[in-house]
C-alpha cells in the first residue's frame, strides 16, 4: 500500500513559488495572479482586470525606456516584370518576395541574385 503521509503534508496542495527579488516584480506578479484568476459565472471582465494587464505590462517592460523605431523612408523603385519573373523561376520565390528583394537592390537582378544565393548559403 502506499507509505503514510506526515500531517503536515495534504494532497493537491502545491508549494508556493519563491518570492522574487523587487518590490516591482512582486506587483508584475500580483497584477498577473490576478489575471489569471477564473470567474466561473460567466460575466463579462471588469475594467480592473485591464487595469492590472495593463500595469503588469508597464512592470515587465526593462529599463522603463520605450525604443523607437526609426522609419527609414523607401525610394520609389521600379522593377521589370520579367525580373520578377525570372526570380520567381529560378529561386522558386513567391512574386511577393521576388518584388522586395529587387526593391532592396535597386532593381538590379544580378546583385539581388547574388545576395540571396549568399546569404542562403
Amino acid at each position: 500500500m502506499a507509505e503514510e503521509q506526515p500531517a503536515s503534508v495534504h494532497e493537491g496542495a502545491s508549494t508556493p513559488p519563491p518570492p522574487t527579488g523587487t518590490a516591482e516584480d512582486r506587483k508584475a506578479a500580483a497584477a498577473l495572479s490576478s489575471l489569471d484568476a477564473h470567474d466561473d459565472d460567466g460575466t463579462a471582465k471588469s475594467g480592473a482586470d485591464s487595469e492590472a494587464l495593463g500595469q503588469a505590462m508597464e512592470k515587465l517592460n526593462v529599463g522603463g525606456a520605450k525604443e523607437e523605431q526609426k522609419v527609414v523612408p523607401r525610394r520609389a523603385v521600379k522593377v521589370d516584370p520579367a525580373d520578377v519573373n525570372m526570380l520567381v523561376e529560378q529561386l522558386e520565390l513567391s512574386k511577393v518576395k521576388a518584388t522586395e528583394l529587387l526593391k532592396a537592390h535597386d532593381g538590379n537582378i544580378v546583385k539581388a541574385m547574388s545576395a540571396f544565393i549568399t546569404a542562403s548559403a
